[in-house]
């Protein structure tokens, strides 16, 4: 192996595998740079230059114009509200689920595994899921954002692997010690699922932040739509696009320009970014764990 480090080959296979990486990286990078540097730009150089990374002159008149906006300091909140409550509503019916199904003595198991497999591959429709959410009087509140999608069959599957994993004797000594399934849940095995935890938790997090067509569908007060649906808002109005702007009429006072455009992505996308280092680590561990064995 060292021999083979050492070659000319090796070093031209390692160079174009940087180049390539390298590549990936600015094409995901570069929009990103393009959307925040357009942000602090004026309507002016917005309109005669067409790509840029750096402007040549700053100007903070599109975030003075979001953040004295009631509503989207509003909407910022609604999503926050939305994000963690979800989050916690997602983790817990996983959780809760999985436990049990990782117990290979409890009756009917594999008959709701086959069931759970079942929903991943087929789901009743838009239609009927908009009916019950309806028919449970969810419509134009929060719940109908969090509950509809409470379980991912996908995570849920691997969080049960990763239950099925975690040595079976630390289960049987707290139960000699007196714990209930409750306590050796909450004491045993969910400490030792921090990795698994925080890496799905991000998942349902990204999801909830990012969601904007479950909103569209289930809220109708504008009061209590979360960021996603009032940025989508905005850019129709700076489109000129009247189909939603009867709606709209009493939350800006103009359509915004490109700048706010821009300015509104950068609102809607660093806070989520932000969280994302602090469970880093956790990512790669917590999904190989529950997805080497069935």
């Amino acid at each position: 192996m060292g021999k083979w480090s050492n070659t000319v080959s090796a070093r031209i296979f390692d160079g174009f595998n940087y180049l390539l990486l390298v590549l990936f990286a600015l094409c995901s990078i570069v929009p990103f740079l393009y959307i925040i540097g357009g942000s602090f730009a004026t309507e002016a150089e917005l309109s005669t230059r067409g790509f840029f990374l750096i402007p040549t002159e700053y100007s903070l008149n599109a975030y003075k114009y979001i953040f004295t906006s009631n509503t989207l300091i509003r909407s910022i909140m609604v999503s926050i509200y939305v994000t963690a409550v979800g989050t916690v509503v997602n983790l817990f019916f996983t959780v809760t689920m999985a436990y049990p199904l990782a117990r290979r003595t409890l009756h009917g198991r594999n008959t709701i595994l086959n069931l759970v497999v079942f929903s991943m591959l087929f789901s009743g429709g838009l239609i009927p899921t908009f009916l019950i959410v309806k028919s449970l009087g969810l419509l134009d509140t929060y719940w109908a954002l969090m509950l509809p999608g409470a379980i991912s069959a996908f995570n849920l599957i691997i969080v049960k692997n990763f239950f099925q994993e975690l040595p079976p004797g630390l289960e049987e000594s707290a139960r000699i010690d007196g714990c209930t399934e409750v306590g050796v849940l909450w004491k045993i095995v969910l400490p030792l699922s921090k990795p698994v935890l925080a890496t799905f938790g991000m998942f349902y997090a990204v999801g909830h932040w990012n969601n904007f067509f479950t909103a569209l569908l289930y809220v109708n007060s504008p009061e209590k739509w979360p960021l996603q649906v009032l940025l989508r808002q905005i850019v129709l109005l700076s489109q000129g696009s009247l189909g939603d702007s009867t709606q709209m009429d009493h939350l800006f006072e103009q359509p915004p320009e490109q700048a706010v455009k821009m300015a509104a992505i950068v609102v809607g996308t660093v806070p989520i970014l932000l969280v994302y280092p602090f469970l880093q680590k956790h990512f790669a561990k917590g999904v190989l764990l529950g997805s080497v064995k069935g």
